[in-house]
C-alpha cells in the first residue's frame, strides 16, 4: 500500500468522517490563480519554459489541488488521490497540496512558497478542519508525485540528423543559434503523457509530398507572407505573428487566471480547469513532438534556400531568404507544436466558459528572435477574440506569418490539438453527471 493510502486509512478513523460537509470555508478562484501565477513565474525564471518542467509542475500541482478538494466534496473524478475527508478545510487542503508539489520541484524557492502558503492558510481558522485539510493536501501531493516519478519528462534526446534530401529536416545552426548537432525536444516524444494512452496515440497524416500542388502552394505562401519585412504581409499579420510568440503554458495560464477572476468561478471548478489546462498543454507537446520526429519534415528556411534541389520544378530558391523574426527553432516542422498546444488549451477554456466567449488577451513583451534574445514591446499589447476556437486558429496561423511553418503544419497542429483536448475532456476529471451517464451507457 502506498504512503498516501496508509495515511488516508488512518485519517478516516481520526476524523470520524461523515457524508456531510462540516467546513465553513468559502473561496473562489483567487487561491488557485495565485498558486498558478507563482509557479509559472518560477518556471520562467529558471529555464524560460525551454523544458517541460514548468508545465509538468503546474499540471501536477493543479491535479493535487483538484484531488484534495474532491476528497472533501467529490464533484469531479480524482486523478491520483482517492479518499474521503468531508470535514477538511478546502482552502487548507488545496493550498497545502500546491505547496508540497511546488517545493518538491523548486526547493530553492522555499521562502516565496512558504509566504504563499502562509497567506493561503491565514484565511482558515485554526482548528480541526484546518489540520485535516493540511494533511489531505500533503497526501494528495504525495500521490501525484509518486504517480509521475518515472514519467521521463527530462529524457535525453535520441536523434540522428539525416543527409540532405527533399523534405528532410536539416540543421541550420546559423539561424537557430544553437550548437552544431543540437536538436531540441526529441526526448519530449518519449515522455509518459498525463491523459493520453501513449505519445503516438494520435498519428497525424503525412505532410504533402514535396512535388505536389499542395506543397507548392504552401511553399509559395510562406515564402511571401513569412519573409522578413514582407510587403505582402499586413501590419496586423506582422503584429499577430510576433504577439503569439509567447509559449502557450505562459499565455494561456495567464488568460485563465484573468477569466476565472472575472467570472468568479468557485474553487472546485477553477481547480479542475487549471488541472485540465496544464495536462492538455503537456500532452499536446508530447503528442506533437512524437509526430514531429516521426515525420522529420523540413522547415521553410531550409526549403526555400534549397529549393533548386527539391525535385519540384514549380518552386524557386532564394538563397538570401529570411523569415519575419530571423530565427527558426531547431526541431522538425510538421505539425506545428504551437498550433497543437494552443488548440488543446483553447479546448479546455471553451469547455469551462463556452466557445462563443468574447475575451481579450494581453502579452506585453516577446523575444525579438529566439529564446534569450532581447525583449520587444508589443504595440498594442492586446488582441481580442469572439471565441476560443478563433484564437486557436489565429495562434496556429501566426507561425506562417512568422515564416517558421507551412500552412499545412499549422492546420494539422490545430486539428491535432483539438483532438487531444477533446480526448482528455472525455476521459479525465469527469463530473458526477458525466460519470453517471457513462455508467448508464455501460449498463
Amino acid at each position: 500500500m502506498k504512503s498516501w493510502q496508509l495515511f488516508a486509512s488512518a485519517l478516516l478513523v481520526l476524523c470520524g468522517c461523515t457524508n456531510v460537509l462540516a467546513h465553513n470555508d468559502h473561496s473562489d478562484a483567487r487561491l488557485v490563480a495565485a498558486w498558478n501565477g507563482r509557479v509559472l513565474a518560477m518556471a520562467v525564471n529558471e529555464d524560460k519554459l525551454l523544458t517541460l518542467k514548468g508545465v509538468r509542475t503546474a499540471a501536477m500541482m493543479h491535479i493535487a489541488m483538484h484531488d484534495a478538494l474532491n476528497a472533501i466534496d467529490p464533484r469531479y473524478a480524482s486523478y491520483a488521490f482517492h479518499t474521503a475527508a468531508p470535514e477538511a478545510s478546502p482552502i487548507a487542503a488545496a493550498a497545502q497540496a500546491a505547496y508540497e508539489v511546488a517545493i518538491n520541484q523548486y526547493p530553492g524557492e522555499k521562502p516565496q512558497l512558504e509566504n504563499e502558503l502562509n497567506a493561503s492558510l491565514a484565511q482558515v481558522r485554526v482548528g480541526r478542519a484546518r489540520a485535516i485539510g493540511i494533511e489531505i493536501g500533503k497526501a494528495s501531493a504525495v500521490a501525484i508525485l509518486q504517480k509521475r516519478a518515472d514519467d521521463g519528462w527530462n529524457n535525453e534526446a535520441v536523434y540522428r540528423l539525416q543527409p540532405m534530401a527533399p523534405g528532410v529536416y536539416a540543421e541550420f545552426p546559423e539561424h537557430s543559434g544553437t550548437p552544431q548537432g543540437f536538436i531540441f525536444g526529441a526526448g519530449w516524444a518519449t515522455v509518459k503523457p498525463f491523459a493520453l494512452e501513449a505519445p503516438d496515440q494520435f498519428r497525424s497524416p503525412p505532410p504533402p509530398a514535396i512535388t505536389s500542388d499542395a506543397y507548392t502552394r504552401a511553399f509559395n505562401e510562406v515564402k511571401e507572407v513569412g519573409r522578413f519585412e514582407s510587403p505582402a504581409r499586413s501590419a496586423d499579420q506582422t503584429h499577430l505573428a510576433l504577439w503569439w510568440k509567447d509559449f502557450v503554458e505562459n499565455s494561456h495560464n495567464r488568460l485563465a487566471r484573468q477569466l476565472v477572476r472575472k467570472e468568479h468561478t468557485d474553487l472546485w471548478v477553477t481547480a479542475r480547469l487549471f488541472a485540465l489546462l496544464n495536462m492538455s498543454v503537456m500532452d499536446a507537446y508530447i503528442g506533437v513532438f512524437e509526430n514531429k520526429f516521426h515525420y522529420n519534415h523540413w522547415r521553410p528556411y531550409t526549403a526555400i534556400r534549397w529549393a533548386d534541389n527539391d525535385e519540384n520544378p514549380a518552386t524557386t530558391a532564394d538563397l538570401a531568404w529570411n523569415n519575419t523574426h530571423r530565427h527558426t527553432y531547431a526541431f522538425p516542422s510538421y505539425p506545428s507544436a504551437h498550433g497543437t498546444a494552443c488548440a488543446a488549451a483553447a479546448t479546455m477554456l471553451a469547455d469551462a466558459f463556452g466557445d462563443d466567449y468574447h475575451f481579450t488577451m494581453r502579452t506585453d513583451t516577446v523575444d525579438e528572435a529566439g529564446p534569450g534574445s532581447a525583449k520587444i514591446q508589443m504595440d498594442p499589447p492586446t488582441r481580442s477574440f469572439d471565441s476560443f476556437s478563433a484564437a486557436a486558429d489565429e495562434c496556429a496561423m501566426s507561425r506562417v506569418y512568422l515564416g517558421i511553418h507551412f500552412r499545412y503544419d499549422s492546420i494539422e497542429g490545430n486539428r491535432l490539438g483539438s483532438e487531444i483536448g477533446n480526448y482528455i475532456l472525455r476521459n479525465s476529471l469527469k463530473s458526477a453527471s458525466q460519470r453517471q451517464h457513462a455508467q448508464s451507457a455501460d449498463n
